[in-house]
């Protein structure tokens, strides 16, 4: 097996545990439902979604609430999860637009199909695929949404060419991801900092460059929100105690280990302080 299939194999097996367990993935040591809340979901955005698909939310900001979407467009979310900015996008579209979830997690895409069911919509649906090879129409997209997603692929600049390639021209994207700067080395090769959200992701300039590298125009961070020693320690989870990473993701052993020793999430926290945000990003599709 590759080792980007072997990062993919980590990440869904970590998630599929955080849905059913309740254990922490991106966002997770914070109350079940209070996750949401903190990413920038209103309560009256989200008071009529079913349950399940707000309690389960791991994202880091909510892309739909500017994006201007509109009746009638079709939106495409990488990595749709539950399916939380699946129904709030499939309200703003409205029954004569067309929102499509991509998910490669098979117990999320069962989780977001029961949730589309109990909204009732019906131009709502979750494809299973990997979020660099999209299950999508080359341009078929007005929009492209995600949330805190792409910070897990091992092959980001695949991400952004699919981004461009499903987008219409004209069609725009808006993603809520985290960012981070100058990462200490032993926080790279941890595991389970990878499936927080916090290992694979990039600067905030490198993340820029890749979506201009892949055609698109008008890159720009519409907004950030830096993350101090206590949410860097909520964002990947208290329960990250001192132990050995999981090997799946082709990660070595924290350094790390043994009762004595700190946990990883407050380990990181004191050296990446100042270092990790999370920020919107928008770009389009030049129009010809």
């Amino acid at each position: 097996m590759r080792d980007q299939d072997k990062v993919r194999v980590s990440v869904s097996e970590a998630y599929t545990k955080a849905v059913t367990e309740g254990t922490s993935c991106c966002g997770s040591t914070t109350p079940k439902g209070v996750a949401a809340k903190m990413a920038g979901y209103a309560e009256a955005e989200v008071s009529d979604l079913p349950a399940d698909a707000v309690v389960n939310s791991f994202g880091c900001g909510n892309p739909v609430a500017f994006s201007g979407v509109r009746e009638g467009d079709t939106v495409v979310d990488l990595g749709s999860g539950a399916g939380i900015d699946l129904l709030l996008a499939g309200k703003k579209t409205g029954p004569t637009g067309r929102v499509i979830g991509v998910d490669m997690t098979d117990e999320m895409i069962s989780r977001a199909r029961e949730n589309i069911e109990r909204s009732g919509m019906k131009h709502v649906e979750v494809r299973k695929g990997i979020i660099e090879e999209l299950p999508v129409e080359t341009a078929s997209a007005d929009w492209v949404i995600s949330n805190c997603v792409i910070n897990l692929s091992p092959e980001k600049p695949r991400v952004f060419a699919e981004i461009a390639r499903v987008l219409k021209p004209g069609g725009r994207m808006l993603v809520s991801d985290i960012v981070v700067e100058d990462l200490p080395a032993w926080a790279r090769k941890d595991a389970k900092l990878y499936a927080s959200c916090i290992a694979g992701a990039i600067s905030e300039t490198d993340y820029v460059a890749g979506l201009r590298n892949a055609g698109l125009t008008g890159v720009e961070v519409r907004s950030r929100l830096a993350y101090d020693s206590t949410q860097i320690e909520d964002l990947v989870g208290s329960d990250l105690a001192a132990s050995e990473s999981d090997s799946g993701a082709g990660a070595q052993a924290s350094s790390c280990c043994g009762p004595s020793c700190e946990s990883l999430a407050g380990r990181l926290a004191k050296e990446a302080e100042g270092k990790v945000w999370s920020a919107s990003f928008y770009a389009m599709k030049e129009s010809h």
